[in-house]
């Protein structure tokens, strides 16, 4: 299994928060998320597409080719490469902000890769978007009133508990019709948020909402 991390770039919103890829890791294009790569000047490992929406791609970079009309969305095909050879922890960037059809679809994607054990969030400039899966999402001491939402994916989350927000909860049942951990806000405090049987998806605001 490969320890690093791969960075999988779509053809939504992008941003360099936390994209800072090490020697172990790999940067993945999915078709027009080369387009956002190129622009702030990084250069992927490998492109993988049908290239619709890609203008001009220069030599020298691999890329793998699949034909427009498939099962999988590009986003998906980067994902399936990188498990392919070996990544088991994702950075998702340009996941949000484009088609709504496909930031859904996106989101699937996630909580897919929560439920098979791998290690991945969505990051984009105004939220970072974790899934959890019969488990634990721990996170540091954020700064107090920062927006934390928590819904359910699956059609209940079972044995639900979030510690150290605004709103705690213990053992509860949460289900995907009702919104009830939407705006939760930190404290200050470490974060453990967990879930007994089921996924929840987890927003965490990178700036106030007005």
């Amino acid at each position: 299994m490969a320890r690093g991390t791969a960075y999988i770039i779509g053809a939504g919103s992008f941003c360099t928060l936390g994209f800072k890829p090490g020697p172990n890791d790999i940067i993945i294009a999915a078709d027009g998320g080369f387009d956002r790569l190129n622009r702030a000047g990084i250069r992927p490992h490998l492109l993988i597409g049908d290239m619709d929406s890609i203008r001009t791609v220069p030599p020298g970079i691999a890329r793998l080719r699949f034909p427009a009309r498939k099962d999988d969305t590009d986003m998906a095909l980067a994902i399936k490469a990188a498990r392919r050879m070996g990544y088991a922890r994702f950075k998702l960037y340009g996941a949000l902000g484009g088609r709504l059809d496909h930031t859904l679809a996106n989101l699937q994607l996630l909580a897919d890769l929560a439920q098979t054990d791998c290690q991945a969030r969505v990051i984009d400039q105004d939220v970072i978007i974790y899934a959890v899966h019969d488990g634990t999402l721990t996170l540091p001491p954020l700064e107090p009133g920062r927006t934390i939402s928590v819904f359910s994916w699956t059609n209940q989350a079972k044995g639900a508990t979030l510690k150290g927000l605004a709103y705690s909860l213990f053992n509860a049942t949460l289900a995907n019709t009702k919104p009830l951990g939407v705006s939760n806000a930190a404290r200050g405090k470490p974060i453990k948020i967990s879930v007994k049987s089921g996924t929840l998806m987890v927003m965490l605001a990178n700036r106030p909402y007005e």
